[in-house]
């Protein structure tokens, strides 16, 4: 047990534990009203629980296994069929198909087929990285990211899909797509919503970009939501109203505080000086992510840390832009803060598996490895 335990000690960045540690627990204050049985706060002690233990045992793997083609392959599939039945079989949460129910619990496997996206595009471009410049090789990790995209955004679940699509867009361009293949994809873009703002999106989910575009039109509808979160941040001022005061989410003004919008709620308790505070925790996060990717043991483990470290920067970035009003409200989630099973999992199963690759990681960069090199060649 002794050595069990040992191993778990010296597979582990604590600085990066330690920050996601204070980020949960700020999750967990912010949702925890003080007063009554809580069954939010709850439920994240178990789902944190689990996921703690989900990220000491997934840092013990050797997580080499996942360089063959055909187990990626089987578990892109099987991910995908999971995807497709809840279209047609799943059980309905707010409008969308996205859960697996068990009992009490329910999971929602679009979050953890992100992790094996990056898992799976890492796979790709570790061995076409110099050919990146070919346009099919774009094409195809395109279509990678293109199944799971589609099935999400059918369930309809807009704030996966775009989490699905910034992860692929992210991934290529640290892969090294040349600017004229950056800007064509831009523009197919920019077509792509077109086609999708006339034939894809539902009603509600262009009542709410039309609220972003227009935040003044609809205050007692549609831009309810947003607007009482842009209140409830500004309302926090320096220093904040105090844990356990935020009128916005106890008096229940802002609602879904727990989840899409736990940093309005956050930020109305601690202020500027708490949003510092939980800025820096995330840097430190990022910073430990990306030490490690550049110290992978080869590129497949090193562009799958750089993809986790877009995956929770797209997370970060869309979840604090709708709180502020500067992007559509999509219902994403904050990395580690917002209540959720499924997103806790993936989050702490995506950095066990890169605790685990950093057992067998280099003990220094390939430039630093380099350089070492020629100054013995020059001796």
């Amino acid at each position: 047990m002794n050595g069990f335990v040992s191993k778990i000690i010296r597979s582990m960045d604590w600085a990066l534990v330690g920050a996601v540690f204070l980020i949960t627990l700020a999750g967990l204050i912010t949702m925890n009203s003080f007063v009554d049985e809580n069954y939010f706060f709850e439920r994240q002690i178990i789902w944190t629980t689990i996921g703690i233990a989900l990220l000491s045992l997934s840092s013990l793997i050797d997580w080499r296994f996942l360089k063959r083609t055909d187990i990626l392959t089987l578990l892109f599939l099987v991910a995908n069929a999971a995807l497709l039945y809840l279209l047609f079989f799943g059980n309905a949460v707010r409008g969308a198909e996205s859960w697996f129910q068990f009992g009490a619990f329910s999971l929602q496997p679009s979050d953890f087929i992100k992790v094996l996206l990056i898992l799976t595009l890492a796979k790709y471009f570790s061995r076409r990285h110099i050919e990146i410049a070919h346009v099919r090789h774009i094409l195809l990790s395109g279509f990678y990211a293109l199944v799971p995209f589609t099935l999400i955004f059918l369930q309809p679940d807009l704030g996966s899909a775009i989490i699905i699509f910034l992860i692929w867009f992210g991934m290529i361009i640290v892969a090294g797509v040349s600017k004229k293949h950056l800007l064509l994809m831009i523009l197919a873009g920019i077509i792509a919503v077109s086609g999708l703002w006339s034939f894809g999106f539902a009603d509600y989910q262009k009542e709410r970009i039309l609220t972003f575009l227009h935040p003044l039109a609809d205050l007692g509808g549609a831009g309810y939501n947003a607007h009482q979160s842009t209140i409830a941040i500004g309302s926090g001022g320096i220093l904040g109203k105090g844990v356990g005061y935020g009128t916005q989410s106890r008096l229940s003004f802002l609602p879904e505080y727990e989840t899409d919008f736990i940093f309005a709620a956050f930020t109305e308790e601690w202020g500027l000086v708490g949003v510092f505070i939980l800025f820096s925790l995330f840097g430190i996060v990022m910073w430990r992510i990306l030490h490690t990717s550049f110290l992978g043991a080869s590129n497949f483990e090193m562009l799958f840390g750089l993809g986790l470290a877009i995956y929770f920067t797209s997370h970060f970035i869309v979840h604090i832009g709708m709180n502020i009003g500067l992007l559509p409200i999509t219902g994403t989630t904050l990395p580690f803060m917002s209540y959720g099973g499924s997103h806790l999992l993936a989050e702490f199963l995506g950095l066990g598996i890169l605790m685990g690759m950093r057992r067998y990681r280099r003990v220094a960069h390939r430039d630093e490895i380099h350089q070492d090199q020629e100054i013995i060649s020059i001796r």
